[in-house]
This record gives C-alpha cells, sequence and structure tokens, in this order.
C-alpha cells in the first residue's frame, strides 16, 4: 500500500522519459529607444538562434522607425509610454508570459551566440539570474575608457558593502527564471534597474551566476542613450539607497560609531582637564561631545529597531515565496 501519496512536479517529471518533458517557453525581452539601425539585425539574430523563442520590442516612444523595423524583422511590438530603461523592464516582467527570459539591449553590441550559455544555468535549475558579464577576466569587450572606468567604480562600491565578489552589475544581457521575474519587486525607473535586480537578486538570496560575453562596439550611426554623470548619480544614489534599506543596521551603525567616536574625541580634553582641576571651562566642547555621543547611540539604536523590522520581512516574504512554490507545485524541469 503506497503510504506516500504526495509527490512534486520535479519528482513526477524525473520519471518521465525526456521526451515528456516540457519545453521551456523562451521570451526575448528587448528594450527600445531609438534604435532603428540595429533592432532588425538583432531580431533578426536572435531568431537564427532560438527559432522557437517568442521576441518583443518595448518601444519607449523612439522618434525614429524602430518599431516598423522590429516588426518588419518578426518581433512582436509593444510600447511603454514612460520614459526610462527602469519603468520598460517593469513592464516587460509584467506583461510577458514565459518560463524563461532573456533580455538584451537592441543596440547589437552583445553577442547572440552567447545566448545558449546564457540560458543553460537557469534551464539546468542551477540559477535564478545568469549576468553576461562584459568584465570579466576571459572577456574581450570593447569599452571607452571612461566607461570602463565607472563601471569599476560602482562594482567596487557594491562589492564592500554587499560582501561580495561579482565582476559586472550593469550588463544590459541577463537570463531569468519564471520565479524570479514574477516575484522580484522593481521601482527604479532609469539605467540603474541593472543595479536594482543584482542588489534585489542577492538580498533575496536568488542564485546569480555569471557567464563571460564579449562585448562590441556600436555600429556607425548609433549612439548611447546613457548620460554619464546623471545616470553615475543615479547609480550609486540607488546602491546607497538600497544599503539604507537592506542593511540598516550596518548603515546606521557605521553613522553611529562615527559620531561616538568624535564625540570621544572631542569629550576626552574637556574630561581630563575636569579630573585635573574640577573645573569644566570649555563648556561648547563639553555640549558637543555629548550631542555626539548621544547621537550616535540614537542612530545605532535607529538602526537595531530597522534590522529587525527587515528581518522579519524577509522571514514574512520567504514564507510567501515557499507557499507559492507549493501552490504552483514545485519547479517545473525542462526538456534540454
Amino acid at each position: 500500500m503506497n503510504r506516500n501519496p504526495k509527490t512534486t512536479l520535479t519528482d513526477n517529471a524525473q520519471s518521465k522519459s525526456p521526451a515528456a518533458l516540457p519545453k521551456p517557453r523562451v521570451a526575448i525581452l528587448i528594450p527600445c529607444y531609438n534604435e532603428e539601425l540595429t533592432i532588425g539585425t538583432v531580431v533578426c539574430e536572435f531568431r537564427t538562434e532560438l527559432p522557437d523563442a517568442e521576441i518583443y520590442v518595448f518601444d519607449n516612444n523612439s522618434v525614429d522607425r524602430t518599431t516598423e523595423h522590429a516588426r518588419a524583422a518578426g518581433a512582436i511590438v509593444m510600447r511603454e509610454g514612460r520614459q526610462g530603461k527602469g519603468y520598460v523592464v517593469q513592464s516587460m516582467f509584467r506583461r510577458v508570459d514565459a518560463d524563461v527570459y532573456v533580455m538584451v539591449d537592441g543596440d547589437a553590441t552583445y553577442d547572440t551566440a552567447a545566448v545558449h550559455g546564457l540560458l543553460q544555468p537557469v534551464l539546468d535549475q542551477e540559477a535564478e539570474m545568469v549576468v553576461g558579464s562584459r568584465l570579466h577576466n576571459s572577456s574581450k569587450s570593447e569599452f571607452k575608457k571612461f566607461n570602463r572606468l565607472g563601471n569599476r567604480m560602482f562594482l567596487g562600491v557594491l562589492n564592500a558593502i554587499f560582501r561580495v565578489r561579482l565582476t559586472d552589475i550593469l550588463s544590459g544581457y541577463r537570463v531569468f527564471s519564471r520565479e524570479f521575474v514574477k516575484n522580484i519587486p522593481l521601482f527604479a525607473g532609469g539605467f540603474q534597474i541593472e543595479t536594482e535586480l543584482t542588489i534585489k537578486a542577492l538580498e533575496r538570496n536568488y542564485r546569480i551566476v555569471e557567464v563571460p560575453i564579449h562585448l562590441s562596439s556600436r555600429p556607425d550611426g548609433s549612439f548611447s542613450k546613457i548620460r554619464h554623470v546623471q545616470d553615475g548619480m543615479l547609480i550609486l544614489k540607488i546602491i546607497l539607497s538600497l544599503f539604507r534599506d537592506y542593511k540598516p543596521l550596518t548603515f546606521f551603525g557605521s553613522f553611529g560609531l562615527f559620531a561616538m567616536a568624535a564625540g570621544l574625541v572631542t569629550g576626552v580634553p574637556v574630561i581630563s582637564e575636569f579630573f585635573r582641576t574640577g573645573l569644566v571651562p570649555r563648556l561648547p566642547s563639553a555640549v558637543l561631545a555629548v550631542g555626539l555621543v548621544l547621537s550616535g547611540m540614537l542612530t545605532m539604536a535607529v538602526g537595531l529597531i530597522l534590522h529587525t523590522t527587515v528581518r522579519r520581512f524577509q522571514e514574512l516574504e520567504y514564507q510567501l515565496r515557499t507557499l507559492g512554490v507549493g501552490v504552483r507545485g514545485g519547479t517545473p524541469t525542462f526538456k534540454q
């Protein structure tokens, strides 16, 4: 008699022959803004590499013939009226239904043949997000010096804050699992969206795999939409904002310790003179020292309270994710 009637979808799939396993539905997501020179090439190349995939081009208020070229190449064209790559990604994740998602820029700088290597970790259920790393040691990317310097700077800040060893956080060539796409909350509106994707994946313990890719130069006549100073400040801002939101004890604790240390430095001479003479002649210094120490203690207390709150919400989110997987019947296994 069978005393263990409960089985998961994965268990059932493993008992089936490879021919009986479902084939994953792959969606190619291409955010576009004025890419008429390259979008047709990108769509055709991905159609060659993944003939069964559905290719979606999300137009972000282009004023050239981007949409006409995309349709002519066989892509499904959708529109996002809010200006900014982050809003386009939010719309893509919400409106497209698939098992595996490939996100790539429409500027023809990424190698379409590399998509198979990016897909494999997700298909093998070894990762929820795969990043095409342009800065990996084995990558041969054609970066402008200023762009490379900016990428390295942001990478260093993020790796130091979140204690990871990633090689590329701004790559626009990524593959996602369905679980990741349908459960990750996104709010960034501009080019800082890749940073938000990376940080939120880290904080939710999603598995990230980096695969080295090569980045080529834009073709003649095609121009980058990135505003280096303004977008750079937005990227740095979102790194610090998410650092504050997801690691409040470290964020506020650092400021608190600094304030307390400054208070002690200011107050030690006052205390020393008081023990030596019994007088407090430098009253402003004494008041400043007390204020700094109290402010530091209060800031650390705020960080501790927020840390406890964040941990409780993380536990709740994990339980909801687990419940959602159970309702859906587990993680499906795909035919390779």
